[in-house]
């Protein structure tokens, strides 16, 4: 993976996926975002981030 496939902080990520940064931290929180820290700062690897949606689609998929 290359150091450009890593999103650093809440901004950042909730820019990648299009919601606001507040959510990002509610997600983190409550464990339903793949996210990491290094140190304080939230990060998230973008690859990381697009294979869970498409595991979320499919599992909506496959539940319909």
């Amino acid at each position: 993976m290359s150091e450009l496939d890593i999103l650093t902080g809440a901004d950042a990520i909730a820019a990648f996926m299009g919601i606001k940064p507040r959510r990002v931290y509610h997600l983190a929180e409550t464990q339903r975002l793949p996210v990491f820290r290094l140190g304080a700062t939230l990060c998230a690897r973008r690859s990381t981030i697009v294979r869970w949606i498409e595991e979320m689609e499919q599992a909506q998929k496959q539940g319909a």
